[in-house]
């Protein structure tokens, strides 16, 4: 025993080693490698003994050549497993496979106003993760029950659910012996964010999350995936809810489809039931519809900016650079037809302070839509809108890209010192110089308007025309920034609709008992817009 005890410990360091490290068996991970280097190293250092307990003085030489045997194996093993690691990487390269790597993402030229529905200001997502996450923190604060167990887990994942922007967020256990005392019955709720209201909702499970990062040993979430696909390359791990509030994990499975190392891309991912465990591969043709996130964001501008740079060659874009494009550097996210799509603005390489157009990019098929529409860069917006407020020291957040009546406009919230909303500013894209704030959503539209109208700007109403009709029985007007504005009620109806006198000056003929019909569109906060008045 004692002669193959360095040979059983090498075994077991390397079997705890896979159960802590979890490298794919996979050649093309490169995790794996680092874990055969890994291998070579401990193994060399444990069996080191062997070669030096068996050294003669007397007969150096032939004593070091008969006590290497087994370390010569380990070592010519590192040397080979260096030699095809770097080999692989060579072959990955960029500069020698430019052709595909501007192949990895097809890019189709889109019209903005057929594809970006107009703004529906009453579903706006107006909170990034950072404020989401204080949101989050002060629900889990007013859960008595709860929030000396668990905290806010940093999963917080933007999802369509039932037509609506919202970020969810499961808990996690507070520590190690906490995971103890409560491990029996799981994780028993997750966070609910509506992104418009700032509502945070915390649902309760009727039976709690037993798979998730924050358990150990067999019920941690990458150990459990491991275990059951030991050959898949996971990039990542995403927290959704179906559409009847089932709490899943969406594990993206990605491949390297270029040489040994590079093209990362993802050919499908592994949905499992936080709940029960049960678990089920997608090929990415075949993800349901309702995942929202299977490419992440830094994965899709990876790729955009590799068709931008490197579609004329690898010397061109050295070079002369000739037509070669990249993403700015952040990104926000649209929810279009039920799915979530990443925007992100579209620049020279030269890096100016202006964009050429824009892409939206769907995080569930990879569907990528480039829109050549010039204008201000996000950031140079940004600075734009926390001038308008420079007093109060307020800082934006990346931009949302909003369809407002055919205009192509930023969306931003400014939030105070403590990460809390305050304002709301819109950007005009191509006319970065129109810049409207407002105390809210409501306020910093209608502000928009104005301006956009002051500037000989004609935008059309958002939304779906409805029709309403019957008897005045309030007719107000009101003079605002020099503008008259009329606000009707009609009998039997508590809606209040409201024109510019400017724009349909047949309201003057109007009065209390007289009939009328009216197009009308629905505004944030309830308000009623009026777009035509038909008789």
């Amino acid at each position: 025993m004692k002669k193959y005890f360095s040979y059983i410990l090498t075994l077991i360091v390397w079997a705890v080693g896979y159960y802590v490290y979890l490298p794919p068996l996979n050649l093309k991970s490169t995790e794996l490698w680092s874990f055969l280097v890994f291998m070579a190293v401990t193994g060399l250092f444990i069996n080191a003994y062997r070669l030096l307990v068996q050294i003669d003085p007397r007969n150096f030489r032939q004593s070091v050549s008969n006590g290497t045997r087994g370390v010569k194996i380990i070592v010519k093993a590192a040397v080979v497993f260096v030699a095809v690691y770097l080999v692989g990487q060579a072959i990955s390269l960029p500069v020698f496979r430019a052709k595909d790597y501007s192949s990895l993402i097809n890019v189709t030229n889109g019209n903005f106003e057929e594809d970006v529905e107009e703004a529906d200001f009453t579903q706006i997502p107006i909170l990034d993760s950072n404020s989401a996450a204080i949101i989050a923190e002060r629900k889990m604060g007013t859960m008595s029950d709860m929030v000396s167990q668990f905290e806010v887990s940093s999963y917080f994942s933007q999802i369509n659910y039932n037509g609506r922007p919202y970020r969810v967020t499961p808990l996690r256990y507070g520590s190690v012996i906490k995971w103890f005392a409560n491990r029996s019955g799981g994780i028993p709720a997750y966070i609910l964010i509506d992104m418009s209201t700032q509502n945070a909702e915390l649902i309760k499970l009727n039976e709690g999350i037993k798979i998730s990062p924050s358990e150990y040993l067999s019920r941690d979430l990458m150990r459990c995936l491991r275990f059951r696909y030991p050959t898949a390359m996971f990039r990542g791990t995403y927290f959704e809810i179906d559409d009847s509030g089932t709490p899943y994990w969406i594990c993206p499975v990605m491949d390297h489809t270029i040489g040994l190392f590079g093209g990362t891309d993802i050919k499908g991912a592994v949905v499992l039931n936080a709940v029960t465990g049960e678990h089920q591969y997608y090929d990415i043709e075949d993800v349901p519809q309702w995942i929202d996130k299977v490419y992440d964001a830094e994965l899709l501008m990876e790729q955009y900016d590799y068709y931008g740079t490197l579609s004329g060659g690898y010397i061109n874009s050295v070079f002369a650079q000739k037509n070669c494009l990249k993403t700015t550097d952040g990104y926000n996210y649209i929810a279009l037809n039920d799915d979530v799509w990443v925007y992100t603005g579209v620049t020279s390489v030269s890096g100016d302070e202006s964009n050429v157009g824009f892409v939206l990019m769907n995080q569930r098929t990879k569907e990528t839509n480039y829109y050549q529409i010039a204008g201000a860069e996000e950031f140079s917006a940004m600075s734009s809108a926390e001038g308008q407020v420079q007093h109060l020291g307020y800082s934006a957040t990346f931009p949302l890209l909003l369809n407002v009546g055919g205009e192509p406009t930023y969306f931003m919230s400014l939030k105070d010192a403590a990460g809390l909303v305050k304002k709301y500013a819109m950007v005009n894209i191509q006319k970065y110089q129109i810049v409207a704030v407002g105390d809210t959503v409501n306020e910093c539209v209608k502000a928009y308007e104005n301006l956009m109208e002051n500037s000989g700007v004609s935008i059309s109403e958002a939304g779906e025309r409805l029709n309403a009709s019957g008897t005045i029985s309030v007719l107000k007007d009101i003079v605002t920034d020099g503008n008259t504005y009329y606000y009707i009620m009609l009998e039997g109806d508590d809606n209040i609709y409201s024109l510019k006198a400017a724009d349909h000056v047949d309201i003057i003929r109007k009065n209390v008992g007289d009939s009328i019909e009216i197009e009308y569109v629905e505004k944030a906060g309830g308000s009623c817009t009026v777009t035509d008045i038909i008789k």
